[in-house]
């Protein structure tokens, strides 16, 4: 497999995940798990707030913003790891750390390939 293969399926793999973790948290506090007295759009803002400042990393795929969306999808996964602990919210915490463990490993990996395809373009 080339680098660019892999700098290609890595992006495509970290903007699967990282979308489907924003449409998670709509699905998990609007259909799955509605809140009663609360709205749940707050909610939704709050949790996903450190998410969607790394808007503009993912659409321009830039390496260094992946490098620091894996440091802060770590409290992402932290959280999902105690959702799963939680036999009531199993199902949802357990589909929430694979993304979550998805998102970290494809944002890694497309870091590591990104910049090794960046230093050999350059030195052509």
């Amino acid at each position: 497999m080339t680098l660019e293969t892999k700098v290609r399926l890595t992006r495509t793999v970290s903007l699967l995940s990282y979308i489907g973790l924003l449409v998670l948290f709509v699905a998990w506090y609007l259909v799955l798990n509605p809140v009663l007295g609360a709205n749940p759009w707050v909610i939704i803002g709050a949790q996903s707030s450190l998410l969607l400042a790394f808007i503009p990393t993912m659409i321009s795929g830039r390496p260094r913003g992946h490098a620091w969306l894996c440091f802060v999808i770590l409290l992402y996964f932290s959280h999902a790891v105690l959702v799963a602990a939680n036999p009531a919210t199993q199902l949802i915490g357990l589909t929430y750390s694979i993304l979550t463990g998805t998102l970290f490993a494809s944002a890694m990996y497309y870091t590591r390939w990104r910049a090794r395809l960046n230093k050999a373009l350059a030195g052509q």
